[in-house]
């Protein structure tokens, strides 16, 4: 039997007796994509591997954050992201109101395309400069150096 190949955001379609016989080319289509295994005697299955059902467990925790943020009526934007995210209080004043409008247009925009994972990355990187923050970065001026400094090649 042939190599299942798929193309990254293809679901993969399969018979439970394609999984019995070629088992090792079924787990491995499942790992680049959601394999749909169809049987005679009962609904059709779906084989993910635990990441990708992490990450879908995760969306739909972001997911109804984001909703109970935009039901809150108590505070700015910003002050109600903050509840779910308290590392965006970190932020500078105006980075705030950007990575609040930032997030809500990523998610907004994620699931119009269909790519909700776009949310966790856009909510990350932001944290990841908040972190960046309290740890003092950006915060000095840089030190220049008055004259250029001559340095050796490291392979010489």
């Amino acid at each position: 039997m042939a190599p299942i190949t798929l193309t990254p955001a293809e679901r993969r379609v399969v018979q439970s007796s394609e999984l019995s016989r070629n088992s090792a080319a079924v787990f491995a289509a499942a790992e680049e994509a959601p394999v749909e295994v169809t049987r005679r005697d009962g609904e059709t299955l779906v084989l993910t591997t635990k990441r990708e059902t992490a990450a879908h467990e995760r969306i739909l925790e972001v997911a109804a954050q984001l909703i109970a943020v935009s039901l809150d009526d108590r505070g700015t934007l910003e002050d109600r992201l903050a509840r779910p995210f308290p590392w965006i209080k970190l932020l500078s004043v105006q980075d705030q109101r950007t990575c609040a409008q930032d997030i809500i247009d990523t998610a907004r925009g994620a699931f119009v395309v269909n790519q909700p994972g776009r949310i966790l990355t856009e909510i990350k990187a932001w944290q990841n400069t908040a972190e960046a923050v309290a740890a003092g970065w950006g915060q000095e001026e840089p030190d220049w150096l008055r004259e250029p400094v001559a340095v050796k090649k490291p392979r010489a």
